[in-house]
């Protein structure tokens, strides 16, 4: 087992109009010794838009904004921009984020060069109905039966021929792989992997293509109890010597409801990381503590950023939907942890 330090609440909601209600699921980048945190603000009545916040070091406060850095401006994202990750390519920051509009929820992208002035780009997933995937998917039919039936919310009695297909928790590889792009995202109940030159390629006709090959591009299904529910990519991933490392979070249906895990599923190929080369089998950590237990969505961590200062890896994450909160642990005994189990879990 890992040890893991939580460190406890770093941000809690305010007076202020736009994160009245609660802040969450931040996306963090270390810059020098500065952590640029990106949270998702929420006012009352559920309304989410982009706040910021820079810290000294891994915890010290040092400046938050007294309103929204991002804000909807779109009828896609009229409902709110949520659970915001970031990364660097190149000279490029990209901040993706699930865009709701009230029905809907996709995955979007921003981007800057400066970390203060960012230009939206759009919906990066497929504006597809769900019927319409449910057709593309069971052409092949590899795919697990949860891809497609018993998803309540796409069976309700609003006709699903008019229902888009929920695709979250965009989620960027901080550099390009064989000189693609590359990102994660999430159809429930797994995790899935894009690789393209360019974004302009992400067309119409390639997500048909990519649909009717869906199970090719599945690197992570539900496997262990505290995922058994879905799991959901979380934090970049981060490049060391033996692959990359993903901390997702998992989901587990309980008496109490679902409980939300923290998990260092995987090590990835880093030359191909649509191969798994490692999963630990139990979760990394768990809601404990009352902030985690009870908010807004009861029995939650949810990790999304990360910042590494020598061998302590920071994991930023919403607690319970109502605040943030970090836990850290030690990089090298949580790679170690993870070898031991390569073995048994390689693709």
């Amino acid at each position: 087992m890992i040890d893991v330090n939580k460190e406890g609440i770093l941000l809690s909601r305010t007076e202020l109009g736009f994160e009245n209600e609660g802040v969450l699921n931040p996306g963090a980048i270390r810059e020098g010794n500065n952590v640029h945190i990106f949270y998702r603000a929420v006012r009352i009545g559920n309304f989410s838009s982009i706040g910021y916040c820079r810290l000294e070091g891994p915890l010290n406060i040092a400046e938050r904004w007294e309103k929204p850095i991002i804000s909807p401006e779109f009828e896609y994202e009229s409902h709110g921009i949520e659970d915001p990750r970031i990364v660097k390519i190149e000279d490029l920051y990209y901040l993706t984020y699930t865009a709701y509009d009230g029905n809907n929820a996709l995955g979007a992208l921003a981007t800057s060069r400066d970390l203060v002035h960012f230009e939206k780009q759009g919906i990066i997933v497929p504006t597809i109905t769900y019927s319409d995937f449910v057709t593309l998917v069971e052409k092949t039919g590899k795919v697990r039966e949860n891809y497609y039936r018993d998803h309540k919310f796409y069976n309700q009695e609003a006709a699903p021929e008019k229902i888009l297909l929920w695709d979250k928790n965009v989620v960027f590889f901080p550099r390009r792989i064989n000189g693609n792009l590359v990102f994660l995202h999430r159809i429930r109940p797994g995790i899935q992997i894009v690789s393209v030159k360019s974004l302009d390629e992400l067309t119409k006709e390639f997500w048909i293509t990519y649909f009717t090959n869906l199970q090719d591009h599945i690197i992570l299904e539900p496997f262990y109890p505290h995922e058994a529910k879905y799991a959901g990519s979380g934090c970049p991933p981060i490049e060391t010597e033996y692959g990359w490392l993903l901390i997702y979070h998992g989901a587990e249906e309980t008496a109490k409801g679902l409980v939300y895990s923290a998990c260092a599923a995987a090590l990835m190929d880093i030359n191909n990381p649509t191969k798994v080369i490692a999963r630990l089998p139990y979760p990394l950590f768990t809601p404990e503590f009352q902030w985690e237990l009870k908010g807004e969505v009861n029995n939650v961590v949810f990790p999304t950023g990360t910042a590494l200062f020598g061998d302590t890896l920071y994991i930023y994450y919403g607690a319970a939907d109502k605040r943030i909160a970090c836990a850290s642990l030690s990089l090298k005994a949580l790679l170690a942890e993870l070898l031991f189990y390569t073995s048994k879990n390689e693709k």
